[in-house]
């Protein structure tokens, strides 16, 4: 499947969930969901490569990054060749984590949480911060299962502006 068309129905499900008044998840899933998004915060400051891949479903998921409009704009200008989507993995991220020198961090705001108890929907704000720094901004989002061994991230996808951070 072309990875557009992929990013698009990962869009379209996602915007759906949001905007049809998805059920909200009970008091256990809320619980679950937020310690999942706490240990996946402390496992950036950890530098924790394990700790960061136990969070996500090991096989089938997707991964992108899109690079807002002016940050593309800008890039592009340098590279013409530049696709404004890029898809990567939950362990690519997991080794730049691990391998990191600096400290770094990512911090939430206004997350919101959506779910029937089977699957879920993550969107916040967030700040990626590296040696105390903000290196980028945007939004993220993420599809949660619930599997056998709790919740598991699926699919991440996040808007991201680095010439927002400064």
């Amino acid at each position: 499947m072309n990875k557009h068309v992929l990013s698009a129905v990962l869009f379209a499900g996602l915007a759906g969930l949001a905007f049809t008044g998805a059920a909200r998840a009970g008091e256990p899933d809320q619980a679950q969901i937020t310690q999942l998004i706490e240990r996946f915060k402390a496992a950036i400051v950890a530098h924790d490569q394990n700790g960061l891949e136990a969070l996500f479903v090991p096989e089938g998921g997707s991964w992108f990054e899109v690079l807002g409009e002016d940050a593309f704009q800008q890039i592009k200008a340098r590279k013409p060749d530049l696709s404004r989507v890029h898809a990567d993995s939950y362990r690519h991220f997991a080794a730049f984590v691990a391998g990191a020198k600096q400290p770094i961090e990512e911090k939430f705001e206004n997350v919101r949480i959506h779910t029937d108890g089977a699957v879920a929907a993550v969107y916040f704000d967030f700040v990626f911060l590296v040696d105390g720094k903000r290196n980028n901004v945007g939004s993220e989002t993420w599809q949660l299962v619930h599997t056998n061994d709790g919740w598991k991230i699926s699919a991440m996808a996040y808007s991201s502006y680095p010439d927002r951070a400064r």
